[in-house]
């Protein structure tokens, strides 16, 4: 794949970057490492000071930035302004909390003299030069979201970015230079995929993170896995919508829209599959196919735009054949299900019924503003059908009854369970899944752990 700017709102050719060659990663693989030397020894003060200039930076920059990744991806610029300011406060967040959450721990007393031990304590220290492998769908958060907690946990940062936003990349990596992080804290290579794994294997990169599709995910571990290096993985996700009996119905089909359609439904953590109770089934799908018929689709750079294009001409191809597929299955198209024609990658909100366990779009990734809803009995079919995936991202639950609650936090396999609300990621709460969503968590005081040597320092009595 080239490394090309390509507008999706009309399938032109921005700008096109030629890919590094060996000479230049071998120079960045060296800075990096030699900057790491110094930086580590660094005080969580200094560099919080930097991590709040970065934040001031980008959010003063919200409006360029938020035009570019509007042209590299197709995100209404809306909501690329928005991802902008989500990612200086995280910046700032880890600023003013990386130091608590990475403060030396003292085991208990007793325990310590258990071990014939005077004093000890558990002390967190980096690990080095950590390889970030990112996505195109949210080009800032993702990266900001590896790169605050790492900085701020004295690593440096080696970033793979997708190779249809080369502009965001490079204007990452200028970003912590203009805030005054050494050189090499973070650096962007401009690089196709099939250099990432010499990259993973050389012994000056001592981790890996990922978010991205599961072939990409298997590589990265395999890989790492062979080279005996700690890895995070975030990748796809089907997380399952339940509106059970006592639900705010028509607050639940509001908020359901959204958590469909929000970057044209380019997320890993989008509602894709929507279980309504049978006592709610009908009410519920007529307000939110309702919904889903109001969006505006359009130019992303429009402020009125709801829904924009998808990034690519293979997302649409792929989300289209899933619709298809679908209905020679049987399904009902309830609205949308038809390309439209025109220049640009644009797929209509669409939402299809009668879903059945043997249709591709029961079992696969939506990537795309295209919903899947099914009518359950009662509680027992909306857990079996919310876990019937190999997915376990997150999940969303709409009910009153705190019976319910505790029995979908008691057995809904995901990451996450967000009760009468979307699922929405926050600095301050891990984020993460279990089965083929991917392992380790980002964010929180766990993500800033994922990637510090965890030391044990004991005192002999």
């Amino acid at each position: 794949m080239p490394i090309a700017t390509v507008n999706p709102a009309n399938g032109e050719t921005v700008q096109t970057y030629e890919a590094m060659g060996e000479e230049e990663i071998e120079r960045r693989l060296q800075l990096a490492e030699a900057t790491f030397r110094t930086y580590r020894t660094t005080s969580f003060g200094e560099r919080a000071r930097l991590l709040h200039r970065a934040a001031d930076l980008l959010e003063g920059d919200q409006d360029e930035i938020g035009r570019v990744i509007t042209t590299e991806m197709g995100k209404p610029v809306k909501q690329a302004r928005a991802e902008a300011a989500k990612c200086a406060k995280a910046m700032r967040w880890y600023a003013d909390h990386a130091a608590e959450l990475l403060a030396d721990e003292t085991p208990a007393e007793a325990d310590v003299k258990d071990s014939g031990g005077s004093r000890a304590l558990v002390r967190y220290r980096p690990l080095g030069p950590v390889l970030a492998v990112m996505p195109w769908n949210f080009p800032l958060w993702q990266v900001v979201r590896f790169a605050a907690p790492a900085l701020m946990a004295g690593n440096v940062g080696l970033l793979k970015h997708a190779s249809n936003v080369p502009q965001t990349a490079l204007y990452l990596e200028d970003l912590f230079h203009r805030a005054g992080f050494p050189e090499g804290c973070f650096q962007t290579l401009l690089i196709g995929s099939a250099a990432v794994d010499d990259i993973l294997r050389d012994e000056r990169v001592r981790a890996a993170t990922l978010t991205g599709s599961e072939p990409a995910g298997r590589a990265v571990a395999a890989t790492a896995g062979e080279m005996i290096k700690k890895t995070v993985l975030e990748l796809g996700g089907s997380d399952p919508f339940v509106v059970m009996p006592s639900a705010d119905v028509g607050r639940a089909a509001e908020v359901a829209v959204t958590a469909r359609v929000q970057n044209a439904g380019q997320s890993c953590i989008a509602a894709k599959r929507f279980l309504a109770h049978t006592d709610v089934y009908d009410a519920f799908a007529e307000r939110f196919v309702a919904g889903m018929k109001a969006l505006k689709v359009g130019d992303p750079m429009e402020e009125s735009t709801d829904v924009g294009p998808l990034s690519s001409e293979q997302g649409v191809r792929d989300l289209a054949e899933l619709v298809e597929d679908a209905v020679r299955g049987g399904a009902t198209v309830l609205c949308g299900g038809e390309r439209p024609e025109g220049p640009g990658w644009y797929y209509p909100p669409t939402v299809l019924s009668g879903i059945t366990r043997e249709m591709r779009i029961h079992r696969e990734e939506t990537f795309g503003p295209v919903a899947t809803l099914y009518r359950v009995a009662d509680l027992d079919e909306a857990v079996l059908l919310a876990n019937d995936t190999d997915f376990g991202l997150s999940s969303n639950v709409w009910t009153r009854d705190e019976a319910d609650v505790d029995r979908f936090v008691r057995d809904l396999e995901a990451g996450g369970v967000y009760v009468n609300g979307m699922t929405a990621s926050h600095p301050a709460f891990p984020f993460g899944g279990v089965k083929r969503s991917g392992y380790g968590r980002e964010l929180s005081g766990h993500g800033i752990r994922e990637f510090c040597n965890i030391t044990t320092v004991w005192h002999g009595a």
